[in-house]
Parts: structure tokens; C-alpha cells; sequence
């Protein structure tokens, strides 16, 4: 495993809309653990490809819920609103206030490929929107109605 840099706003891959992943092979397996480093080492809730260079639709979030790891994402269902503030680690900083829905249902493949379905509320919801936003070249700055220097 490997430390990435973490690519920040500005980079024209950050605005980029990801591929699917369509191999699921040892390349995957060092990317997610790679970005699984990286997230743990910046302390962040989340990470998407893109903010290391990758223009694939893979995510990593470490929540209190636990660490995932979301290959081809897609929200296939959404519930409330919530609103609150979020960073990000390819925009240092700065925060800002977000509206996102409470609850999610996530279609997403692991790893290996397999299918699976996933239901989360509160702040894991919240990242999970925010991660997947990067995979279509959106930023929380794009959507906050308040954004501060920290």
C-alpha cells in the first residue's frame, strides 16, 4: 500500500465525469487500498478516485459505521434532508454548509464484482453524496449556500 497525493481544486480531473470500472482485478485491489491509506493518513471520511488521479467510479468512505469501499456506485433511493457543514480534502481550507438527504439507499459492487445493496442514514448518507459527487466532477463548493476559510 501506498500513500497518494491528493489531486486539489483547480486540477482539471477533479471537473472530469469518472468510467465504471469494468476490471475487477489486483490494479483495483491497490488502488482501494491505496486510497484506504490515504483516507486514514488525512483523517477524512471519504475519498473518490478522482482525487487521486483515477477517473473511475470508485469511492472509499471510513465512518463511524465502519470503512466501505463502493465500486460503480449509484443512490437508488433517497428520504429527508439534512444540512450541515462538510470539507474536503481536495479543497483545504475551507468548509461549508450542504444540504444532502438523511437517508440513501446505495447500489454499489465490491472488490470482487459482487452486487450489493446498502441503507445509510446521517452523517454516513452525507458522505456517501459527497463521495459519489466527485465521481461526476461536482464539488460540496458547488452546492454549499455558505462556505468559510478555516
Amino acid at each position: 500500500m501506498a500513500i497518494r497525493n491528493v489531486v486539489q481544486v483547480g486540477d482539471d480531473v477533479l471537473r472530469q465525469k469518472c468510467f465504471p470500472v469494468e476490471t475487477f482485478d489486483e490494479g483495483l485491489w491497490k488502488l482501494l487500498d491505496d486510497m484506504k491509506e490515504t483516507v486514514k493518513k488525512e483523517e477524512g471520511a471519504g475519498l473518490a478516485a478522482p482525487q487521486v488521479g483515477v477517473l473511475r467510479r470508485a469511492v472509499v468512505v471510513d465512518v463511524e459505521e465502519g470503512y466501505f469501499e463502493f465500486i460503480n456506485p449509484v443512490i437508488t433511493a433517497q428520504k429527508g434532508e439534512q444540512s450541515g457543514w462538510e470539507g474536503c480534502l481536495s479543497v483545504r481550507g475551507k468548509s461549508g454548509i450542504v444540504s444532502r438527504p438523511m437517508r440513501v439507499t446505495l447500489s454499489y459492487q465490491d472488490r470482487n464484482g459482487e452486487k450489493h445493496l446498502l441503507k445509510a442514514k446521517g452523517f454516513f448518507a452525507r458522505a456517501i453524496c459527497h463521495e459519489l459527487d466527485h465521481l461526476d466532477g461536482i464539488l460540496y463548493i458547488d452546492k454549499a449556500e455558505y462556505i468559510e476559510k478555516c
